[in-house]
């Protein structure tokens, strides 16, 4: 108890903090992000940070859908031959006020070319100012050798190029990736050389600007005064970083915070019948998966790859994990999503053929790790717990698992490798609703080294992917994705474990708080009563 205590009193110091009477809602959140530029990441916990709170995109979706809307473009045209979009800026658009900043003019086009340009142009100053930036969701899409130019036609206008269609062109614009800068900001931090303050203390047109960060504990945000929306109606906004989710809902049970994510599927029953509680849910578009290294044998084997998935008992997990609020995952797209390909049969779970392939495969003692991740995800609560069972599942065909982890943002890094060891744990939340999303983004060969952690290029599959991009038949596109899972079925680049039911508590103070089918916490339009 007192470490909690200890973050009890941190937290009431750093809310007290704020202007008396000020309106404050606490998010108690699963861990740190990695940084705060979202172009360089992909991880949900760093866009719940960064993006989501500090940043607006050209455009928006829709709360609690898939839809992309009007956002920082009031409107936008298509060519005939689906090569040029021209976006129509809104006027008026205000960067925040901080203490380390004070913008003297309005969004405009420099902006989005700036935003866009700083992470497919190699030459751009801001291309590296991060050793080893990798930009590796505009890589993983291929978005710089898709986007031939940005211009700016006027201050308020800019017009993209494409070199080929591009059928979720607009949805992949509404992703975190799509977060607009302030070049004016980003242009002083250079004078200045201190670029790397970029990561560190964002500023956007988002509802909420950054104040403060306290490494592993705790972020502040303040509404944004200024901001187009609208003001926020809760004027403070702080994360609460605790990772262990037991104690997150004790610090919810307790007042300390009033919104808490990814709680121990054996809790949920009890937040149900609390009077003070209320408890949102919703079918995740999600999907957790054990990615091999096929770049390394015996994982480079299909036969191998196979055998693994054969040995490993996924009902066990999803009842163990998610006390059965999960499905077993057969394809790498949820069964939510179109496209999802009913046809395919799982790997059935068989101890006594897993053992015959291995040996037919010339495998013997082998010996690999198993990466379980140190945070709770939407598609997978307790990786530990996972990983522990499928090193049980595995001791039972004579192969021997080494469980392993890493510090979040070192997890993630180090799982890309191609020379990584043994199989990763992972998982996707969509961010746009569109197959492609799921498909090449994690699997795609533009992906390998990056969010493709099975570091799997297989010509077919992508060959199939790449073409459903280009068309903007939906009918067209589902057929290209299904074939493409057939390939994914067939090759076994992962063992797909569930597609899960995202739970979020919260006090039953709040309203207004949306849950977004693609795992976003956005706390835009929410309130708490005093």
């Amino acid at each position: 108890m007192k470490k909690l205590s200890f973050l009890a009193a941190l937290l009431a110091a750093t809310v007290l903090s704020g202007a008396a009477g000020a309106k404050t809602l606490v998010y108690c959140s699963e861990g740190s992000p990695e940084g705060f530029d979202p172009g360089l990441y992909t991880a949900g916990t760093t866009f719940d940070a960064s993006s989501r709170p500090v940043y607006n995109r050209l455009l928006e979706f829709a709360p609690g859908t898939t839809t992309a809307d009007a956002g920082l473009a009031e409107s936008w045209t298509i060519s005939d031959d689906g090569l040029e979009y021209t976006f129509k800026l809104r006027p008026g658009v205000k960067f925040q006020t901080t203490d380390f900043f004070t913008p003297t003019r309005d969004m405009n086009a420099d902006d989005v070319i700036f935003s866009f340009e700083r992470q497919i142009k190699a030459d751009n100053p801001y291309n590296q100012y991060v050793a080893g930036a990798a930009w590796e969701y505009a890589a993983g899409m291929g978005l710089p050798e898709l986007i031939k130019t940005i211009e700016k036609v006027d201050d308020l206008t800019v017009k993209f190029t494409l070199n080929k269609p591009e059928a979720p062109f607009l949805a992949n614009l509404a992703m975190d990736l799509g977060s607009i800068m302030s070049k004016e900001y980003t242009d002083k931090l250079a004078a200045d050389g201190k670029m790397e303050q970029l990561n560190q203390m964002p500023l956007g047109t988002g509802p909420f600007k950054f104040v403060a960060y306290q490494q592993d504990a705790v972020i502040r945000y303040k509404a944004h005064e200024g901001y187009w929306g609208g003001k926020e109606k809760i004027d403070d906004l702080v994360f609460a970083i605790t990772t262990d989710a037991a104690v997150r809902l004790q610090k919810l049970k307790a007042g300390e915070c009033h919104v808490m994510p990814y709680p121990n599927a054996a809790d949920v029953e009890a937040m149900k019948a609390d009077p003070d509680l209320q408890v949102m849910e919703q079918e995740g578009l999600n999907v957790a998966y054990l990615a091999f290294n096929t770049m390394q044998p015996p994982f480079d084997k299909t036969d191998v790859r196979k055998a693994i998935a054969q040995a490993i008992n996924k009902q066990a997990i999803v009842d163990s994990v998610f006390q059965g609020a999960a499905s077993v995952a057969v394809n790498p797209i949820p069964p939510t999503m179109w496209s999802y390909n009913k046809a395919i049969e799982d790997d059935k779970y068989d101890v006594e053929a897993a053992k015959k392939a291995l040996v037919d495969a010339g495998v013997t003692d082998l010996k690999m790790k198993v990466w379980a991740m140190p945070v709770a995800r939407p598609y997978m609560l307790n990786a530990r717990r996972a990983a522990e069972l499928i090193q049980s599942d595995l001791a039972a065909i004579g192969v021997t698992a080494e469980v392993v982890s890493y510090e979040w943002a070192e997890y993630l890094k180090l799982s890309k490798a191609k020379d990584r060891d043994g199989a990763v744990i992972l998982g996707w939340t969509g961010d746009n609703g569109d197959p492609d999303n799921f498909l090449d983004t994690l699997l795609g060969c533009d992906a390998v080294g990056g969010n493709n952690r099975a570091q799997w290029c297989n010509e077919e599959f992508d060959k199939l992917v790449k073409a459903a991009k280009t068309t903007t038949d939906q009918a067209e596109r589902t057929k290209l994705y299904e074939e493409a899972q057939v390939v994914f079925k067939r090759e076994a680049p992962w063992v797909t474990l569930d597609h899960s039911l995202v739970v979020m508590p919260m006090s039953k103070k709040v309203s207004g708080y949306v849950m977004s089918p693609l795992g976003q916490h956005q706390f835009s339009g929410v309130d708490i009563a005093e």
